[in-house]
């Protein structure tokens, strides 16, 4: 069996391998699991027991070295072989204070906690998004349909059921027509997915975001750049799909390959498509019964960046 960890940095491995990669060959002795690195990606290939404790034990060290702590070489190789590892890795509060670097958050919140729902649709939207394979998510800004997808998207990176995040969204206000904007491609679409982008930064940190861009493992590109591509092994998240029309809703879906999710969100009530007809309401219409795709719509009452927000959005509903 084998398992795919991604690696955020060349500094990681060599905290994971060891010096002159000691731990590979104490964990092929004591675990008969072979680590290998590839590409930015931790592999781990053995026994799926072995592996599954390894997995465990490796998401631990990743865990507190992308919070902005200094690991001694003592602490990892405890993490790795020692069964009470707590023990090993326990700090005081005070102590935990003077291993930080300036950087405060980590991978998944300083905290290692995951969001939880606080309404019922957002439970249904997380349910979906763990047991489908294509999930269309509408309603009003600040119901969480971005940051909860974006951190599904993060778990999966961490889990190694993905290796590649794909970022989009139709970027209508410009047109689709981007050249007249000054710098490279990502200079020209990153205004356009900066709520992408400040999700991505409240899980991980702003460093770790920058690396996993340079490898490639986070891509970012316009709806109209979709065209003729696949993606495999991929978590990809189109946002603001209210103004993607019919046409070009049809060409993202169809760019889907193996062991691929996405998820769509959007707003349709805010659609700026100019006579169109909003191509997230005709496929969800179209494609939300079928198997393996999963909707859920949120309402007013999920509003939760402030009471003042929801007040404003069921004004606009009436």
């Amino acid at each position: 069996m084998e398992h795919r960890i991604p690696l955020m940095s060349l500094e990681e491995e060599q905290s994971l391998f060891g010096p002159h990669d000691r731990y590979v060959k104490q964990v092929a002795r004591r675990h008969q699991v072979r680590m290998s690195s590839r590409g930015g990606t931790l592999r781990l290939k053995g026994p799926q027991e072995e592996i599954d404790i390894m997995h465990a034990r490796v998401d631990k060290i990743l865990e507190l070295l992308r919070s902005g702590r200094e690991l001694e070489a003592s602490e990892i190789e405890a993490m790795l072989f020692d069964e009470d590892i707590n023990a090993k890795v326990a700090v005081s509060k005070k102590g935990g204070e003077g291993h930080r670097k300036n950087d405060q958050r980590g991978s998944v919140r300083a905290s290692g906690k995951w969001p939880t729902a606080r309404t019922e649709a957002q439970q249904r939207y997380l349910d979906l998004l763990r047991t489908k394979d294509l999930v269309f998510s509408s309603g009003p800004a600040g119901t969480g349909k971005t940051y909860l997808a974006v951190a599904a998207a993060v778990r999966s990176l961490r889990e190694g059921s993905c290796k590649r995040l794909v970022l989009t969204r139709p970027a209508v206000e410009a047109g689709e027509h981007l050249g007249f904007l000054p710098g490279d491609l990502e200079d020209k679409i990153d205004p356009y997915l900066r709520p992408l982008f400040d999700a991505l930064n409240d899980l991980m940190s702003p460093a770790a975001t920058r690396r996993m861009r340079e490898l490639d493992i986070i891509e970012v590109a316009p709806l109209a750049f979709m065209r003729g591509r696949t993606f495999n092994d991929s978590f990809v998240i189109l946002d603001e799909a209210q103004n993607a029309t019919s046409v070009q809703m049809k060409m993202f879906l169809t760019r889907l390959g193996e062991r691929t999710k996405a998820v769509v969100t959007g707003d349709i009530s805010q659609t700026d498509l100019p006579g169109s007809k909003s191509g997230l309401k005709d496929a969800i219409r179209r494609l939300g019964s079928i198997e393996g795709v999963g909707a859920v719509e949120f309402a007013a009452q999920d509003v939760q960046r402030s009471s003042l927000v929801a007040r404003i959005v069921r004004a606009y509903e009436s």
